[in-house]
């Protein structure tokens, strides 16, 4: 356990950003799921979007890196283009 006031201050941001990340990357994680579990095409594009959106949203905020999120969206946009 935290010995100082300070380590103490640090244990409870620190589960408070945890949790904030971890219901983020959840977030992000379902919406990748169901845009993969798509088969027609013009809802596929239209979950794109919103996906790209919270990639964009988690690297800027530095929950997952740039080039994690840019990986992701150039993966789910080659998928979404080979829907027919």
């Amino acid at each position: 356990m935290p010995q100082h006031k300070s380590a103490k201050k640090r244990m409870r941001t620190s589960e408070r950003r945890r949790a904030y990340n971890r219901a983020n990357k959840s977030r992000m994680k379902t919406a990748i799921k169901e845009l993969r579990n798509t088969q027609d095409k013009t809802v596929a594009e239209e979950k794109y979007r919103r996906v790209t959106q919270i990639l964009d949203r988690l690297a800027g905020k530095g929950i997952i890196h740039m080039n994690n999120a840019a990986h992701k969206k150039s993966k789910l946009a080659k998928f979404v283009q080979s829907l027919g």
